[in-house]
């Protein structure tokens, strides 16, 4: 199982990025995906979270209203919709998969990928 996170970067506050996460190795539209951060000297903390469905997800309310998870199944990747960013925005961002399900914590994720920077400048 592979997941491959890309599209992180350096920019200003108030610009947007998104992010993908292309995901091999697993029945891509049976898992429930999210986004994981963690910034330096922290704990890594759920950002979002989409069920297999892709109908319900998760956000952290300091990302509310200014992140957007979606998947794309034909092209097996989940993105992350960044608008708005802030400083407080800046730390490794993390994607992971689930079987199934709307996991809102690291213990209900079964994979893991590799972080990708988010770096964001007041």
């Amino acid at each position: 199982v592979q997941l491959q996170a890309s599209g992180g970067g350096l920019v200003q506050a108030g610009d947007s990025l998104k992010l993908s996460c292309v995901v091999s190795g697993i029945s891509f539209s049976n898992y429930g995906l999210g986004w994981f951060r963690q910034a330096p000297g922290e704990e890594r903390e759920i950002v979002a979270s989409i069920d297999w469905t892709g109908t319900a997800t998760y956000y952290q309310d300091s990302v509310k209203g200014r992140f957007t998870i979606s998947k794309d199944n034909a092209k097996k990747t989940v993105y992350l919709q960044m608008n708005g960013l802030k400083p407080e925005d800046t730390a490794v961002y993390y994607c992971a998969a689930r079987a199934l399900g709307l996991g809102t914590v690291q213990r209900d994720f079964h994979y893991w990928g590799q972080g990708t920077l988010v770096t964001v400048s007041s």
